[in-house]
């Protein structure tokens, strides 16, 4: 913990020599225009890859970036970024190499966590055609990271919230990327809910 807190203070010294008046601006409030939803695995921080500063970005992270309807903690951050702090634009970030889609690939038993990967499992099975056409293992894996974050872009535009965020004038934008670790790139894989939930606003939509 030493060195934490050692960074810690080098980081608070270079911050005062580059802006001095920066934790007293931080202190008044934020303003973010982004809301990223992203994975917990450690080689992917949020606001590093993006190039953002602190009061940018608010940030959700949990095992391979899902939106999960009965995930209260992700709901949370969701009303209160789209709500009160009215972000713009919402990302969900996968990232190729994602331990958590891997787990969800293999027949192997992990514990706990089973449960949270069974939702990755329902994505395999959305495309199974696909996902059993491609025949190279690497190929598949890195897809499957794509299909997952396309289809939590999908489980984001489902939510009340956002339903409900869509009936206003400006309502926020969605977005799915993928970010690849060996490169440091992100890309998008320009995902379209519009048409998804047209076809479903039977199902799906709310008045």
């Amino acid at each position: 913990m030493q060195r934490i807190f050692e960074g810690n203070r080098n980081w608070v010294e270079k911050k005062r020599e580059d802006d001095p008046e920066f934790f007293e601006r931080s202190a008044k409030g934020q303003a973010p225009k982004y809301l990223f939803i992203g994975c917990s695995d450690s080689r992917v921080p949020a606001s590093q890859i993006s190039g953002t500063a602190p009061g940018e970005m608010f940030v959700h992270r949990n095992i391979a970036n899902m939106v999960v309807h009965t995930d209260a903690n992700l709901l949370s951050v969701l009303q209160y970024a789209v709500e009160v702090l009215k972000v713009k634009h919402i990302m969900v970030v996968g990232h190729y190499g994602c331990g958590g889609v891997a787990a969800a690939m293999s027949d192997k038993q992990f514990g706990l966590i089973d449960n949270w990967l069974t939702n990755i499992k329902d994505v395999i099975r959305l495309h199974e055609d696909e996902f059993n056409f491609i025949t190279d293992e690497e190929q598949r894996f890195r897809r499957l990271v794509e299909l997952n974050v396309i289809e939590q872009v999908i489980n984001l535009s489902k939510t009340s919230i956002i339903q409900n965020a869509l009936k206003e004038e400006e309502p926020p934008q969605l977005y799915g990327l993928v970010y690849d670790i060996r490169e440091g790139i992100l890309r998008d894989l320009n995902v379209q809910t519009t048409n998804v939930m047209k076809r479903y606003e039977h199902i799906y939509g709310m008045q």
